[in-house]
This record gives structure tokens, sequence and C-alpha cells, in this order.
């Protein structure tokens, strides 16, 4: 049984369709970072790596860029008429439409409380104000440049 497991594991990890969207991610993680890092937005060295792994929203979306990856190598492999390109495509549609819309209305949302929040403690309403998490969307551009990016990616490493 665990060497059926290896065996399933290598074939994950030499799959093309799996490598290109780890490709993607960590491009669109490693961009981001250098963006950071050229406008003076990165502070410390915990910070360097939170957005080399983790950290969401800025320029480009790695969110957009792993999904269109998938949708365009799924495509390119199995074709645009097949069940699991279409459900990739949907998949991606439904990213996208989450990091634009949902996830930055969340994030601006948060932001205008936290802002009340310190407001109103200032004020002597609250003796402690615990900020709520601001979620970090996506602009439409950030999206749209993410998704050139995983496109571009799951091409070359369907052509190469």
């Amino acid at each position: 049984m665990l060497s059926n497991a290896g065996a399933q594991l290598q074939v994950l990890f030499s799959s093309p369709v799996f490598l290109a969207c780890v490709s993607s991610w960590l491009c669109a993680q490693f961009i981001k970072t250098i963006i950071k890092l050229f406008s003076g937005n990165v502070h410390s060295l915990a910070e360097l790596f939170e957005l080399l792994f983790w950290r969401t929203g800025s320029m480009p979306s790695s969110h957009s860029s792993i999904t269109a990856c998938l949708c365009t190598t799924i495509g390119y492999r199995s074709g645009v008429d097949s069940d699991v390109f279409i459900l990739s495509l949907v998949f991606f549609l439904v990213t996208i439409r989450d990091a634009v819309g949902v996830r930055r209305a969340n994030g601006m949302q948060a932001r205008r409380l936290n802002e009340v929040g310190e407001i109103l403690r200032s004020q002597g309403f609250y003796k402690e104000f615990n900020r709520l998490k601001e979620v970090n969307g996506h602009s439409p551009m950030e999206a749209f440049v993410g998704s050139l990016l995983g496109f571009f990616i799951g091409i070359a490493f369907c052509v190469l």
C-alpha cells in the first residue's frame, strides 16, 4: 500500500500540469515580492518570506495565475471540449470573481470598520478594540496580469 502511495506521489510531482501550476504560483509570488521590495514596502525578513510564500493581494494575482495556468494546461492536454477543461474554466471564473469581487469588497469593508473601531476606542466607547483582518482582494488589473502570467507559463510547460 505504501509503495502505491509513493508511486502516486511520484506521478503527481512529475505531472506537467502540477509542475506548471506550482511554477505559476511561485512566479507570481516572486514578482509580487520583487515589486514590494523595490517600492520599499518590505520591512523585515519575516515579511519577505510571508510575501514569497503566503501573502495574498497585490500585483500580480497568484490566485489568477495558478487557475489560469491550470485551465490552460488542461485545455492544451485534454482539449477545450473535455469535461475536465470545462470544470477548470468554471473554477477559474469563480476564483477571479471571488478575488476581484467578494474578497476585495470584504477587505475594503474591514478596513473601514477598523477605522470606525479605532475612532470609537479613542473617544472612550471601547477600552480595547480587536481589529478585523483586512483580507486583500485584487483589482481587475492585478487579476488580469496574473491570468496572463498563468496562461503563458501553462503554454510554456505544454509546448516545451
